[in-house]
Parts: C-alpha cells; structure tokens; sequence
C-alpha cells in the first residue's frame, strides 16, 4: 500500500511539473512575442509591469500571479519534491498521507504566492516611476548591475547557509512532525518560508535579469536544483555567488561606459 502512494506521489509529481513546464514556456513565447518599450539607458521595460487598454490593475496582478504560481511550480518542484519524500517517509504509515502531502504543498506555495504580490507590486511601482522620470530609468542598468552583485555576495553569507541547510534538511533543522492537518500546513508554511529566503537572492536576479526568459529561469532552476540536491550544495552555492558576482560587476561596468 506504502509503495502504491509512494509511486503515486512520484507520477503526480512528474505530471505536474511537466504540465507547469510546459504552461511556463507557452507564456513565456507569448511575452516574447510582445514588444517591449524602450527606456532611456538603452534598455527595454517588459511588459508584464504595465497595464494595458481595457485592462484593471486587479485583472494585471492576478494573470501575474497566475503566471508566477506556474513558473514556481516548474522551479521549485524538483527541490520541492524531495522535501516532500522526506516529509512522506516521517509520517509513514499514515492513512492521510497524501492529503497531508497536498496541505504541506499547499502552504509552501502560498509563501511563493505572497512573495509573488509583494514582488508585482514592487515591480509596478517601479515601472511606472521609471516612466515619469528619465534620469530613473538610465539608472536602471547600472542599478541591475548593483542588484546582481549584491545577490552574489548575499549567497556567501551565514544567512543563507543557514536557510539552505534548513532547505536540505540537515540535522539542526530537522524536528520531529505530528501527524496532523494542522501541523503539515504549519510545515508547508516553514518550507516555504525557508525556501523563499534561500532563493532570495537568485529569485531577485531572476526579476530584474527578465523573469519571462527562459534561459534565465533555466539557469536559475538549475542552479537552485543544484545547491538544494547534490552532495555539494553549500560548494554549489558560493560557485552561483561567485558568478553573480562577477555578472554583477560586469553590468556595472558596462552601464559606467554606456
């Protein structure tokens, strides 16, 4: 019976990533597809930040955060999964385990959902603060720069190893789980929270590098499956800082002599 669900657990999980993989590409092709409007810097503001004809600021956010929930589903699933299979073998045996399963995943993508808000309407106010004043936006590439770089350093730092041994469950962050609703959405909730401040600095490059690039997302799910799964996760994650370092850098110094 325990393999049953086990093996059912594996097959919705592929599912759902590939569907959310698949859905994440169709709209990224489709946001390619738009024109972006050119700012002063030489650089071009997407349009996902806007709000067009006909449209109300309420139907904007929430096709972004449609869109985001999707994108996170794809990103974070190979990670995810693996928290989930370690929060399945701890509460083995339990006739409710899937739908106990279900409330974890559910309150870790709700931290997802909200960093998601917070995130759009940053972005928002952003955008339309870049339109109104020129000499905001020509900062935009060196401010990117400046971003990146203090993403990079931010991957060095006690802060995120912490969250990051957390993310991969290491022994001072692990604690023994009641088998109930409750304390399985409360886990979810931690989850996500411990996920959300790991991958802050690599979900921030992914906002201002392009968040509908697929190259980027790619990159960044690779990287963030990378630190979570292999045996050196910690390594992975200063190598990614270092990178991001120097990425930040160069965008700096690219925009000084723009």
């Amino acid at each position: 019976m325990l393999a049953a669900s086990q093996r059912s657990f594996v097959g919705t999980s592929a599912a759902l990533f590939a569907a959310s993989t698949a859905l994440t590409i169709k709209w990224c092709n489709s946001m390619s597809a738009m024109h972006d409007m050119s700012m002063p810097g030489g650089w071009s503001m997407s349009m996902m930040w806007m709000r067009m004809p006909g449209q109300t600021w309420p139907g904007v956010a929430t096709a972004f955060l449609g869109m985001w929930l999707v994108m996170m589903a794809a990103m974070m699933l190979p990670a995810l999964a693996t928290m989930l299979w370690r929060y399945r073998s701890a509460v083995a045996g339990n006739a409710r385990i899937d739908a106990l399963t279900v409330l974890v995943a559910a309150g870790y993508f709700l931290v997802w959902m909200l960093f998601g808000a917070v995130a759009f309407l940053a972005g928002a106010i952003l955008a339309s603060l870049e339109m109104q004043l020129p000499a905001l936006a020509r900062a935009v590439p060196g401010a990117v720069g400046a971003v990146v770089l203090i993403c990079g350093i931010l991957q060095f730092s006690p802060w995120k190893a912490h969250h990051l041994a957390c993310c991969r469950a290491t022994p001072d962050c692990c604690e023994l789980l009641r088998e109930d609703a409750r304390s399985a959405w409360r886990h979810g909730l931690r989850l996500g929270l411990h996920c959300v401040y790991c991958c802050l600095g690599l979900t921030t490059v992914l906002l201002v590098v392009g968040s509908m690039d697929l190259r980027a997302m790619a990159i960044v799910t690779a990287a963030i499956s990378l630190e979570r799964l292999a045996p050196g996760g910690e390594r992975a994650a200063r190598f990614t800082g270092l990178v991001l370092v120097v990425a930040g850098l160069f965008l700096i110094a690219k925009a000084a002599v723009a």
